[in-house]
């Protein structure tokens, strides 16, 4: 042992030696990535600057494009591939040392097939036919191609960006193929296939880093600050224009990109974090769902959305971070037809009157977990006022309630688990108090998602303008539609209970198994609207399967699909059924199977 020491130490002089005494970095030497030209400029005159004939160091102006020698082990990123360091991905900058330019080329197509309960129009495509409901299966394709342009200056690994500027925009082409007239357009006589196209641009916002916090706001600070500053980077920022925002942890309430202004940020080393908000609603496009702003128009909707809310991390455990929002949203009266000729505001049901909508939610919910048990819930009050609600034919006084939880457990490659969801239904729809919960704009990531019938589906209520449930929704709200019509909270509410097991088949494919049971809270305001009495609560049995699968462990190439079917209960099929007895013949329809099957593709650069 006493040998082997005298030996190290008198190698290590001579390391020592050896390294210091070897050649520089030669300037021929190429960084890995796809670098482009160095972005720096060294002022040669000044007779400090060091030399590059320096035998002791030689001269490197961009440490972001340090060369590494030739070595075969190396495989040299390019230009066109977003896998590997590239300039055009964030990874060099792209103006000095602290600017860079991330570009994002974006292919999504999203094949469908399903079979919905419609009516068949008065100009039938089965002449002769006496039975009401038509034939129900669709096809669907949407195809969007994206492109983002995101410029931001700072070191992003230690602290927030100094400031943003992005741009998005979408090309949309989406087809639709059904089986009866009157659904594609209100005029029959374009048939029943419609081909569209829309072009809008999704991001466009500025954001600014206003400061530290704890400058910002003194008291904040708390003992020990030395001029306010944070050494946690706890920040403080604002941005403006087009941008998206998810108000809750699953998207209950509001879930969109829209015009607005928010200030956000952290305090006392990011446990807390808030948003302040505020929504200037563009109209979307009937067909394609986008913002109607392009280079050629823009349509606002008269919606005004405020929306508050702060983040506490670790609350009573480590792991799980609690939430408490504030919403309001003030729709005003207006009246607005949508691209294919259909009413949409004010929805047409009952009374047809223009009516203002000033709605608030107050809500805590919560995300994380208990050890090895998941947790996330939400519970929601709705209050305000509807100026006329066409169902009750008055003015009435919004009070409104919507819960939901679920519980998980993870054993290896298996996750189950369990939920429930709860909007509070009117069983008294002609009284001055609006009892059915609704939202805003949601888009919940819960019970399945697109792996639910319910959640991925839209169930129109036939002979009339509104929808039981309309597509990315869980609440049955009566409402025209989620994206261009009024909030309804005369409404039948929901009860759902869900169970699912996700499954990491391998790292790369991801399989779902989801099962919803369904019932409506309260079947009055159905009853009322469609002048049917004795409808009752069930509304049946959901099942969904599907998988992803990520060929390269990222998300730059996904494949998901799945398929799912609602088996009716008594509630939907009181709804979606014929009451007459066989006579005449062709009269009588059963109870309807309902399906849908889908297949999305996403390429990413």
């Amino acid at each position: 042992m006493r040998r082997a020491s005298i030996i190290s130490l008198a190698i290590i002089p001579l390391l020592v030696t050896i390294a210091l005494s070897a050649e520089p970095q030669g300037p021929t030497d190429k960084p890995l990535g796809a670098a482009g030209p160095s972005r720096d400029r060294v002022d040669t005159g000044k007779s400090s600057a060091p030399s590059v004939e320096d035998a002791d160091f030689k001269v490197i102006t961009d440490r972001w494009r340090i060369g590494v020698p030739e070595d075969p082990r190396f495989r040299k990123g390019r230009l066109a591939n977003p896998y590997r360091q590239n300039v055009l991905k964030g990874d060099y900058p792209i103006i000095g040392d602290r600017t860079f330019l991330n570009i994002t080329l974006a292919s999504e197509s999203d094949l469908g097939v399903r079979r919905l309960p419609v009516p068949q129009d008065v100009s039938s495509r089965r002449p002769g036919s006496y039975e009401f409901f038509g034939r129900g299966r669709q096809e669907t394709f949407n195809q969007n191609f994206i492109a983002s342009f995101d410029l931001f200056r700072g070191s992003t690994s230690y602290e927030p960006v100094e400031w943003r500027f992005k741009v998005s925009g979408i090309v949309n082409i989406n087809l639709l193929n059904v089986r009866e007239v009157g659904i594609t357009n209100i005029d029959v006589r374009r048939g029943t296939r419609r081909r569209d196209g829309f072009n809008g641009i999704e991001e466009v916002f500025f954001e600014r880093r206003l400061g530290d916090t704890t400058k910002l706001l003194p008291f904040l600070r708390g003992r020990g600050s030395q001029k306010g500053r944070s050494p946690t980077f706890d920040f403080t920022s604002v941005r403006v224009g087009i941008q998206p925002f998810t108000s809750d942890f699953r998207g209950f309430i509001f879930s969109d990109s829209n015009l607005g202004a928010r200030v956000f940020g952290s305090f006392d080393s990011n446990r807390w974090q808030f948003n302040l908000a505020h929504f200037q609603m563009l109209e979307k496009d009937t067909n394609s769902g986008l913002n109607t702003i392009n280079f050629v128009e823009t349509r606002f909707r008269n919606q005004q959305v405020y929306i508050a809310n702060i983040y506490r991390q670790d609350t009573l455990v480590l792991g799980y971070t609690t939430q408490f929002s504030l919403h309001y949203s003030d729709d005003r009266a207006t009246t607005e037809y949508d691209q294919n000729g259909f009413l949409v505001r004010p929805q047409r049901i009952g009374t047809v009157r223009p009516h203002r909508v000033r709605s608030g939610y107050l809500g805590w919910a919560g995300d994380g977990h208990f050890g090895r048990i998941n947790v996330t819930h939400a519970l929601y009050q709705a209050f305000g006022r509807d100026s006329f609600n066409p169902i009750a034919q008055r003015g009435t006084r919004i009070n409104a309630q919507m819960g939901a939880a679920e519980f998980s457990v993870d054993y290896d490659w298996l996750r189950y688990r369990v939920g429930a969801f709860y909007a509070s239904g009117d069983s008294r729809p002609t009284d001055g108090t609006a009892r059915g919960f609704d939202t805003i704009l949601d888009n919940p990531n819960f019970a399945g998602g697109r792996f639910s019938f319910w959640n991925s589906q839209g169930l129109r209520l036939l002979q009339t303008g509104v929808a039981v449930v309309e597509p990315r929704s869980l609440v049955p709200s009566l409402r025209s539609s989620k994206t261009q019509g009024q909030a309804n909270f005369i409404n039948p509410g929901l009860a759902l209970y869900n169970a699912g097991i996700d499954i990491d088949v391998t790292p790369k494919l991801r399989g779902f198994l989801n099962y919803n049971y369904l019932r409506f809270n309260r079947t009055e305001p159905m009853e009322t609207v469609l002048f049917q009495p004795g409808i009752r609560h069930e509304i049946g049995n959901d099942l969904g399967v599907g998988f992803i699968y990520r060929p390269l462990l990222n998300e730059n190439i996904a494949i998901i699909g799945g398929t799912s079917g609602l088996l009716p209960g008594r509630g939907l099929t009181d709804l979606y059924s014929s009451n007459c007895n066989g006579t005449p013949a062709g009269c009588g329809a059963g109870r309807p199977t309902l399906w849908s099957a889908f297949l999305t593709v996403k390429f990413v650069y």
